[in-house]
């Protein structure tokens, strides 16, 4: 196990290790610089599910590796991953703790199971980059590959239908021609993905979590209301962009240019006669399901008001009939203690 600060005296231990370990990785098996990471379902789970275990109701957050492959055109597939015993103090960044020999023996194991997987960066539960996260993406770098991965996945998302992962990538920048090169994380593009099988498992899941009390019509607009915002904000950015090029604060890039065109390219012609009845049938279409679906609501619950009303009225007799036998019971009883004590006067005579 290791313990690690920020000043360079405590990593001075390791350096020769290190050193050697990094001469030692072939870097053949990595011939690609990442240029898009992703997260199969699989790590999502045992990611929210090593959170559950250690971190939960808690500001800590947990660290593991990623296991994957890398393609010949930089895409990481992050199929596998385990947790590995991490703390850090959260009032001073520099002292973290990451424990390699756990990682080391961890990773042994997987190696006989499945060759493939290959350390392909590490995870933590964020949200944001924090300062120690460079040194621990430095030793993954020294240790096992090249050009690293850290995947931030965020196990309480705040927005819903939003990736929860942030990719990023370690790149040596000068802040001048005389100054020493330092690590510093660029954002890659990450998404979500699975094989076949991942999916069916995935779906099974879903199918035990899936709120039956939601419409696939309310479910269907509220998808549609959330890819508007999101087509909005790229509108915005795009108008900000343009403003910025015409007024003369950014350069002009003909290649984002292209891009633009091409999309309003792609745009249909809505101004058609065809376009403007297509449009009118599906809007037709979609108007007379809600209004049935209303008539068939509102039949529903008259039949539901004068089923009530009919039980109400059933109840409101029972209850009077059962009021009108205890008043004869009442009755009956009185009668017959005037009859006993009328007797007992009698007797006494």
């Amino acid at each position: 196990m290791s313990h690690h600060h920020n000043e360079a005296k405590d990593l001075d231990p390791h350096a020769a290790k290190l050193a050697a370990q990094r001469s030692s990785i072939d870097y053949t098996d990595f011939p690609a610089f990442p240029t898009k990471v992703v997260v199969h379902p699989l790590v999502l789970l045992s990611v929210v599910d090593h959170y559950n275990r250690v971190a939960k109701d808690t500001n800590n957050r947990v660290a593991g590796v990623l296991l994957g492959e890398i393609s010949k055109d930089g895409v990481v597939d992050c199929t596998n991953s385990f947790a590995v015993p991490f703390e850090e103090d959260p009032k001073d960044p520099s002292i973290w703790f990451f424990d390699h020999s756990f990682l080391e023996s961890m990773l042994g194991m997987f190696r006989k199971v499945t060759a493939k997987e290959k350390v392909v960066g590490w995870y933590s539960t964020g949200p944001k980059i924090r300062k120690s996260d460079i040194e621990i993406h430095q030793i993954i770098k020294e240790k096992y590959l090249p050009h690293p991965t850290y995947c931030i996945i965020d196990v309480n998302p705040e927005q819903e239908n939003v990736i929860p992962t942030d990719a990023y990538v370690a790149v040596e920048e000068r802040e001048d021609q005389q100054s020493q090169p330092k690590l510093t994380f660029t954002h890659l593009p990450s998404e979500i993905g699975a094989y076949e099988a991942e999916e069916i498992g995935v779906e099974h899941l879903l199918r035990d979590v899936k709120d039956t009390t939601i419409s696939d019509l309310a479910s269907s607009v509220s998808t549609r209301m959330t890819s508007l915002k999101a087509l909005r904000n790229r509108l915005n950015e795009v108008n900000t962009y343009l403003d910025q090029v015409v007024s003369g604060k950014m350069p002009v890039n003909h290649n984002i240019l292209y891009l633009l065109q091409d999309v309003f390219n792609l745009l249909p012609g809505l101004h058609t006669n065809d376009a403007k009845q297509a449009i009118g049938k599906k809007t037709n279409d979609t108007y007379l399901a809600m209004y049935l679906s209303s008539v068939i609501r509102c039949i529903i619950s008259l039949h539901d008001l004068i089923n009530n009303k009919i039980e109400m009225r059933e109840f409101e007799a029972k209850q009077l009939d059962k009021k009108k036998e205890d008043k004869k019971e009442d009755k009956k009883e009185e009668t017959s203690n005037d009859k006993e004590s009328q007797k007992t006067s009698t007797d006494k005579k």
